[in-house]
């Protein structure tokens, strides 16, 4: 998915009893971080101030695109990716504190998710630099590699200071930035008072309190299908995030192989196990959608291994002769039981 291109709020604005044992709700939509944001209100106050909320959500949004955009040159993101220098670099505290949770995540597992994969990112074409019409050769991904690791970046977040140990290093946050963006809206309404919502974007789910319906909200696993949009499973969830990863939406074929956007940075290369998708449920949607990608790279062992060990609520969805095969994680299934 092309992230962080363009940043409207549409004007138009929902506000409907759907039935007349449905809850009113508010809905504001629109484009940010170059994919779809839906935020839903459900039995907004009439005294809220619709208009300063909406210039609020921009702000944060457009906020979140000029911290970790890798498609604007002038991100802090892109500026750091660009600077060669190996010294320490002083920058923004917001920046320095999204870095250190992104590596944080990286250690925790033990670089499947890693926010400096992007030169092989760009090299299969998942990134600014565009798509590719085949692989690249073993010679260019070990080259790449040369210049992965999230090792080699470091964080002083006390005196907001960064540094690479390689001129080269390129950070890419797109497993992390939606997820960051929506847990910042989702700060905002807080503060604004407001209980029932859900918040959208790219995929990447918050949901606080009830629906229109009063009751948990009911959120849809695709099924891992290249040719049809339908939901394998559907959670009753609140007061939580959901994230899913999975190989079968931004990929590209050739020569009959099927390779996805998910890379190991341990190989270089784009995951080829059975694992087709990993949903994760947690309270920071950041956190979910940085672990449902470090997940679907473990595959269809350590995956589900890691996640119990770590107490996550995981759902795995993996391919079998017969179809899908679901594997979940003891804190899942006590979430499903609620």
């Amino acid at each position: 998915m092309r992230l962080y291109r363009f940043l409207l709020l549409l004007p138009a604005l929902a506000l409907a009893a759907c039935g007349d044992s449905r809850l009113p709700q508010l809905e504001l939509t629109g484009n940010a971080l170059g994919t779809m944001f839906k935020v839903v209100l459900v039995e907004p106050p009439e005294t809220l101030a619709t208009d300063a909320l909406e210039g609020d959500i921009v702000a944060s949004l457009r906020n979140v695109d000029g911290l970790a955009s890798t498609w604007r040159d002038d991100s802090e993101l892109s500026l750091f990716n660009a600077n060669p220098s190996i010294d320490w670099i002083v920058v923004s505290a917001t920046f320095c504190d999204v870095l250190q949770q992104a590596i944080d995540v990286s250690r925790e597992t033990d670089g499947a998710f890693d926010i400096t994969v992007g030169p092989l990112v760009n090299l299969w074409g998942f990134g600014p630099d565009g798509q590719v019409l085949e692989p690249p050769t073993d010679e260019a991904i070990t080259t790449a590699m040369q210049s992965v690791g999230f090792d080699k970046l470091e964080t002083d977040c006390s005196d907001g200071l960064i540094r690479k140990a390689s001129p080269s290093l390129y950070v890419d946050l797109s497993g992390w930035a939606k997820g960051y963006a929506v847990d910042e809206i989702a700060r905002l309404l807080d503060a604004n008072g407001l209980e029932n919502y859900l918040i959208e974007i790219g995929g990447e789910i918050h949901v606080n309190g009830h629906n229109s319906e009063n009751r948990k909200w009911a959120i849809a696993v695709e099924a891992p299908s290249t040719s049809e949009r339908v939901p394998h499973a559907v959670l009753r969830v609140t007061d939580t995030s959901v994230a899913t990863s999975g190989d079968y939406r931004n990929y590209f074929a050739y020569d009959g192989a099927h390779y996805s956007h998910t890379i190991d940075t341990r190989t270089g290369r784009p995951v080829t196990h059975d694992l087709a998708a990993v949903t994760v449920v947690n309270p920071s949607t950041a956190y979910a959608d940085a672990m449902a990608t470090a997940l679907l790279v473990l595959g269809p062992e350590a995956g589900p291994s890691l996640a119990t060990k770590l107490g996550i609520a995981g759902y795995f969805l993996v391919r079998n002769q017969t179809g899908i095969h679901e594997i979940t994680t003891p804190v899942f299934d006590q979430l499903s039981a609620k």
